[in-house]
């Protein structure tokens, strides 16, 4: 087995260990040895587990080597075709605790790399692993196990908390504070400073939102500092080049649990909830009240001051410019309830229909009107008297 993978970087389990964490129904023996969890077509040794839960996926079983499985309950395995197999209720969830246990350890080992710089005053927990090229600026606080990766900067007075893994690339601005066990991924930067810029005397913006018309220019226009800071809770997870600004004068919060995708824009002052997901190119203005549990979905636009309730659900490429109640699930641009946007698709559809029913209704309203323009028509000559 250890031939053909690296065991430091792949870590070993028997097939009972795994039921226990999954808490799944174990057909077979429990004693064999699993090294890679894989999908039926990249099986390649005896030791793979082959993640099988889709039904089509067993049809892909045939000439497989691997003598263990992972399938979804109501499936039917033939009998014999493995030594072993593990049968789940919720496949996704599953997926979410075998990819735990088979994650690749990362090439982080502890200690300062020589070519990193860490200021003296800084402090470092134990076990903490700082790569190649990471700058860590004065009085920073990094608590135990947390890993640095190559390339990332820590600013002044930041505190990280115990086990972050912050990777290559990542951004982390003066006095920010990341809870335990934060993910940030690459490039990502918490700690920027906000947009946030103010003219002498009303400006183009405020004459539209007032007035409806431009009836002012932005002659002059003055930087607002960012004196506040940014403050992640404990198990967030923060996407490669997703950008946090840290606030004027509090701090910009993101609350424990919360998971945010790549590419995903917070403003300034903002304030989102906990377990929330929030998926790719989504972009949240200034000021922004985001309650627990709520769903953002791709390319989703939140225009500032907007607060949005618990649970709700805002579907992909919507532009939400006004508040929304917990539990709402909209869609559209602007944003409505999923039920009034179906609707409005429907009567779109319609359209042409009673765009052709209205034309034929004024071609006979026409002729109507034309012949009697014309006058009464003149009895024939047989019905003279």
């Amino acid at each position: 087995m250890g031939a053909h993978l690296e065991p430091e970087h792949t870590p070993s389990r028997t097939l009972g260990e795994i039921a226990a964490v999954l808490k799944a129904e174990l057909v077979g023996d429990g004693s064999l040895i699993v090294q890679r969890l894989v999908p039926p077509a990249m099986a390649k040794y005896p030791e793979d587990l082959v993640l099988a839960v889709e039904r089509t996926a067993l049809a892909a079983l045939d000439g497989c080597p691997a003598r263990a499985a992972v399938v979804a309950e109501g499936m039917r395995v033939p009998p014999g075709r493995f030594a072993g197999h593990l049968v789940v209720g919720r496949p996704r969830y599953a997926l979410a605790q075998l990819t735990a246990l088979f994650q690749p350890t990362l090439h982080a080992p502890a200690g300062v790399h020589v070519l990193a710089a860490v200021d003296p005053t800084a402090q470092l927990g134990r076990g903490v692993s700082i790569g190649a090229f990471v700058v860590v600026g004065p009085r920073a606080e990094i608590a135990d196990g947390t890993v640095i990766m190559a390339h990332a900067t820590i600013g002044a007075e930041a505190v990280l908390g115990p086990e972050c893994r912050i990777h290559a690339g990542a951004r982390i601005g003066e006095r920010v504070r990341l809870g335990a066990r934060v993910i940030v991924q690459h490039n990502a930067s918490i700690g920027a400073d906000g947009f946030s810029y103010a003219t002498p005397e009303p400006g183009s913006i405020e004459s539209a939102r007032s007035g409806g018309r431009i009836a002012a220019l932005n002659s002059e226009i003055a930087r607002i500092a960012s004196l506040g800071t940014v403050e992640i809770g404990d198990e967030v997870e923060i996407g490669a080049c997703t950008a946090i600004d840290r606030a004027t004068l509090g701090a910009t919060r993101v609350g424990r649990g919360t998971k945010i995708d790549n590419l995903v824009q917070v403003a300034h002052n903002c304030t989102i909830g906990e377990n929330c997901l929030i998926a790719a190119q989504v972009g949240i203005s200034g000021s922004c009240r985001i309650g627990n549990r709520v769903v953002l979905a791709g390319q989703v636009g939140i225009a500032d001051h907007v607060t949005i309730g618990d649970d709700a659900i805002i579907m992909a490429g919507s532009g939400v410019g006004r508040d929304i109640p917990s539990g709402a699930i909209m869609l559209g641009y602007p944003a409505v309830p999923r039920e009034a946007f179906f609707e409005q698709l429907t009567e779109i559809r319609r359209l042409k229909r009673r765009g052709e029913s209205l034309a034929a209704l004024q071609a006979r309203l026409a002729e109507i009107e034309r012949r009697l323009a014309e006058g009464p028509v003149p009895p024939a000559e047989h019905d003279r008297p």
